[in-house]
């Protein structure tokens, strides 16, 4: 315990440093770090604790003295002590390798500095390369469909396309799909004779285990069959990652008017913009999320005429809107129960414009005044759904990135074709799309401050500020193991990846600071250097493989997962059991040639860790 328990302290206060900065970003990225950063800060002070304090005095009551130099073959289970043998013995030599090369890349420091230059110049090459993300796409056991027909179909056409469409997905996809809910007249495109959407619960994963059953491949089945429906569009998508942040995977976007062109134009610009999106071979089903123009039947008031025949204009606006589109006039109690009062034209006096003729309004003097000889109407084309973003005039588009493509890489896609459109329009990233760029423009920050904060600490431990440079110059070690994993596995770089990135990079600062540590005291002891250096890694190669073995088998079940929550799992586990790897065995063999170029630069411009300064009470006079 005197020995290793200020690098269990060491290790704790770093592992807690690294994910210290993660409790105060803010939004919704902010709430996905901190539930990680507390868990891990609270679990890892912990176990330090249960280090120092348990672990020592579980050691004293429970393990047995044994002789030096004893076999494993001496002691446990007689039906192990073959494989202990045979274990500790390929250890030992494989240790006796390890240290051999240790010592040779301390003969040979400038060569395999420049093969450290090279891994580093490759993880920056294959970061900068990945493909950006917010929150993988989960298999959350429920699908959503859109159902939207053209202009002027009537509730019964709706409702035809409707039935076919469950008909399918109870039939066709009965595998996979327990039930459907569908509403007709309404979607998140809007309300309206012609729209619908449906609810499509799955069965459950346990199910479901085969690829063709789960949710992405049901919904591209789907759309296949059902795009042959004629006169409709029938959309079917997993809903997103965060149901709170928009309604479909993919990317959500506002085209916005910024310069005052007109709803017209921007319908036009719209179009415009569809078009390109069809032919880009990064993106797929780029849709508008809206409503199309519809016939629209406006009443023209005359505030002349209606002045001088005395009628106010608020009463002629009111008394439409209470003939065409009711208006709530009370409550009445039968029966035990509130029920609510509704004035409204009957229907067949409602139907034709012609009818707008047969109302009369009260003027101000009681008597009635034909609608007709204060207001005319026509016939004109409009939205029925106007909708603003940020106080511009906006309509709402989404997408999906094409297969073996990243949502970061279609709102790239989408980026460089708004800039082909005409002046006066904008953009802006709404829902998760929104999200993911504010995630994006956070990480560089959160990676600066948690390695800065990881410095400071490790200054902190060794009472200097040169030796902690040898530690953090493994970082990028463990960080290519990460990269490297998360990209043969075509995973993006998103929230649980930067998290996987943080805990890899307190991982490998943890195998650093046990050899260092250990090299340290040698040197105090009076060894040399080299020989210190040397001796450090071969006495700490057992714990770091034994605790790197012990955490990567942890992380395996998270990479290999399946089911509900798989994809972040897998994010998580990918990038930390590759750089786990990686922070093992590129880590060990390049720590210790760092610490030593290290104290031969600074060694004699500052105290080495645990020196007493000259003055100090516990330094003794010269003679």
């Amino acid at each position: 315990m005197a020995e290793i328990q200020s690098a269990l302290i060491g290790i704790g206060l770093v592992l807690a440093a690294v994910f210290a900065p993660m409790m105060f970003f803010p939004g919704s990225t902010g709430v996905i770090y901190r539930q990680f950063s507390v868990t891990v800060i609270a679990s890892m002070l912990l176990s330090v604790v249960v280090a120092l304090v348990l672990s020592p005095v579980l050691c004293a009551s429970l393990l047995r003295p044994v002789e030096k130099g004893h076999e494993a073959a001496e002691t446990g289970f007689k039906l192990l002590r073959p494989f202990f043998t045979w274990f500790d013995h390929a250890f030992f030599r494989a240790r006796d390798t390890y240290t051999r090369g240790v010592a040779g890349i301390l003969g040979r420091k400038l060569r395999f500095v420049a093969v450290f230059v090279l891994i580093v110049a490759g993880m920056v090459f294959f970061y900068w390369r990945m493909p950006t993300g917010y929150l993988p796409d989960e298999d959350q056991g429920m699908l959503l469909a859109m159902i939207q027909l053209p202009v002027g179909s009537t509730i019964e056409q709706t409702q035809a396309v409707m039935d076919q469409t469950q008909s399918y997905l109870l039939t066709q996809e009965k595998d996979a799909i327990e039930s459907v809910g569908a509403i007709t007249g309404v979607s998140f495109a809007g309300r309206g004779q012609n729209m619908g959407m449906m609810f499509i619960k799955m069965k459950d994963w346990d199910l479901r285990k085969r690829a063709d059953l789960k949710a992405p491949a049901v919904a591209g089945r789907a759309i296949r069959a059902l795009s042959g429906i004629r006169g409709a569009f029938v959309l079917a998508f997993p809903p997103p990652a965060v149901i709170e942040l928009g309604t479909a995977t993919g990317f959500d976007l506002m085209l916005q008017d910024r310069g005052g062109l007109g709803h017209e134009k921007l319908t036009e610009i719209e179009y415009q913009l569809l078009g390109m999106a069809a032919a880009d071979p990064r993106l797929a089903r780029v849709r508008p999320n809206g409503m199309a123009d519809v016939p629209q039947y406006k009443v023209d008031i005359d505030w002349e005429k209606a002045g001088a025949l005395g009628v106010p204009v608020s009463s002629v606006q009111s008394y439409v809107s209470t003939a065409f589109g009711s208006a709530y006039i009370g409550n009445f109690v039968q029966g035990g129960r509130v029920k609510h009062v509704y004035a409204q034209a009957d229907a067949p006096y409602r139907m034709l414009p012609g009818d707008l003729d047969r109302l009369q309004v009260r003027n101000r003097q009681g008597g009635l005044v034909p609608l007709s000889a204060v207001a005319s109407g026509r016939w004109v084309s409009g939205s029925p759904r106007l909708e603003r973003y940020n106080s511009f005039p906006a309509m709402n588009i989404q997408g999906e990135p094409a297969a073996g493509r990243s949502a970061g890489e279609a709102m790239a896609a989408m980026e460089e074709l708004m800039a082909k459109l005409p002046q006066g329009v904008g953009y802006e990233w709404t829902g998760l799309s929104y999200q993911q760029r504010m995630s994006e423009s956070q990480a560089g920050l959160l990676y600066a401050f948690s390695v800065l904060v990881i410095f400071l600490v490790l200054a902190a431990l060794y009472e200097s500020w040169t030796f902690p440079i040898s530690v953090m110059l493994a970082l990028p070690l463990g960080v290519i193991g990460g990269v490297l994993a998360s990209t043969l596995r075509g995973m993006p770089n998103d929230v649980y990846f930067q998290i996987g990135l943080l805990t890899v990079l307190g991982l490998t600062t943890k195998n650093a600071i046990l050899i260092v540590q250990f090299a340290t005291l040698h040197m105090k002891e009076g060894m040399g250097l080299i020989e210190a250096t040397v001796e450090g890694a071969k006495l700490r190669l057992r714990p770091i493989i034994m605790t790197s073995m012990a955490f990567g088998f942890g992380v395996l079940p998270l990479a290999i997962a399946s089911g509900a929550g798989a994809g972040a799992m897998k994010a998580i586990g990918t990038s930390v059991l590759g750089g786990m790897l990686t922070a093992t065995f590129l880590a060990i063999f390049f720590i210790p040639l760092f610490f030593v170029l290290v104290v031969k630069v600074f060694g004699k411009k500052q105290p080495g860790p645990g020196a007493v300064p000259e003055g100090h009470p516990e330094r003794p006079a010269e003679a």
